[in-house]
């Protein structure tokens, strides 16, 4: 049987590429997005009420995977990239159902001329993320604290510590100059969760990298466990 679905929004995100994107909602504050209501869904009354929850749930698509089909046991970052699991245990992409949640702090909802979108904080997706559902995180019944996390108890990456070069710095400066994309913050973040690909102990020479948030590209490099970051330009 098939159940039809149309996505109800899109994000707007500071991701525009999958590397970088934080693994799980939360672990970077200052990762920030706009989820705009699309069609007959941007409607005022399909957000009234919204406002008074501090956190929501973001159902979404996958979309970046929708061709790639899914698989029955996946590799978690979590547990370095070299063991395997069922792909329901995890929050791996290839699933049958491309589908993820992500619970995200919901900072505003605006409603202006004809346009009805939210303001979410901590996310994990990237941009142009299609967005099936919303709903309101209710902490009464949707926080157990007493819960078992299986493989992903706690966090096991020790992280990495992240210094900026003067340069670095510089270029932070020049593309952020009024500080309203808190790019100084947004980048130690998403380096310091380490993001690089569990395959890399293979390379051990590899020390540069880069990717993006927002327009911009970072480059930087690891020495150690320290990530030391070496540039910022707009693209």
């Amino acid at each position: 049987m098939h159940y039809p679905c149309q996505p109800i929004g899109i994000i707007h995100s500071c991701f525009p590429e999958k590397f970088g994107v934080p693994q799980q909602p939360r672990l970077v504050p200052a990762a920030t997005a706009e989820l705009e209501l699309v069609g007959p869904f941007a409607r005022a009354e399909a957000v009234r009420g919204l406002a008074g929850f501090s956190h929501i749930w973001v159902v979404f698509l996958f979309h970046h995977h929708l061709d790639e089909g899914w698989r029955p046991t996946v590799r978690p970052p979590r547990l370095g990239g070299r063991r395997r699991v069922g792909v329901f245990s995890s929050r791996s992409p290839f699933r049958p159902n491309p589908i993820g949640i992500s619970a995200v702090e919901l900072l505003e909802v605006r409603i202006a001329a004809g346009r009805v979108s939210l303001g979410l904080g901590g996310i994990d997706l990237v941009d142009g993320t299609p967005v099936l559902d919303i709903k309101p995180y209710l902490p009464y019944t949707d926080a157990i604290p007493d819960a078992r996390g299986g493989f992903a108890r706690g966090s096991t990456l020790a992280g990495l510590a992240v210094r900026f070069t003067d340069e670095a710095l510089a270029g932070v400066e020049r593309s952020d100059p009024d500080g309203s994309r808190q790019l100084t913050a947004l980048i130690e973040q998403v380096i310091q969760q380490d993001p690089r690909p569990g395959y890399l102990e293979r390379y051990p020479e590899r020390s540069h990298f880069g990717l993006r948030v927002y327009d911009i590209n970072v480059g930087w490099r690891v020495e150690g466990r320290t990530a030391w970051v070496v540039s910022v330009e707009r693209s």
